[in-house]
């Protein structure tokens, strides 16, 4: 699923227009972007908690030259998966075996 396709399906199951949900899409995306850049975590309680990883500084290779490189620490957004999203994908289907 794309943007494009959750929008149309926020759209038919909140029985709004797809440019309302399309705002509300990017509402939502803006809100946890802008909250991130703030240094706090955005916690949607079942669904899953939005934040910040540090990654150090370390050193690599360049794969061309093979010669040392340094690469810089910085701060990457990170996704953790509360319970019950965590249990509706395990979830088996009716009537398949795992």
């Amino acid at each position: 699923m794309n943007k494009t396709d959750l929008i149309k399906h926020i759209a038919s199951e909140a029985g709004i227009t797809q440019s309302q949900a399309e705002k509300a899409v990017n509402s939502f995306t803006g809100a946890v972007s802008s909250s991130l850049a703030k240094g706090e975590n955005v916690t949607l309680i079942g669904f899953g908690t939005f934040g910040i990883s540090d990654r150090a500084a370390r050193n690599g290779r360049n794969p061309q030259t093979g010669a040392t490189i340094k690469i810089a620490a910085k701060k990457l957004p990170k996704f953790t998966a509360g319970k019950a999203l965590k249990e509706a994908v395990d979830a088996p289907k009716k009537g398949k075996k795992k």
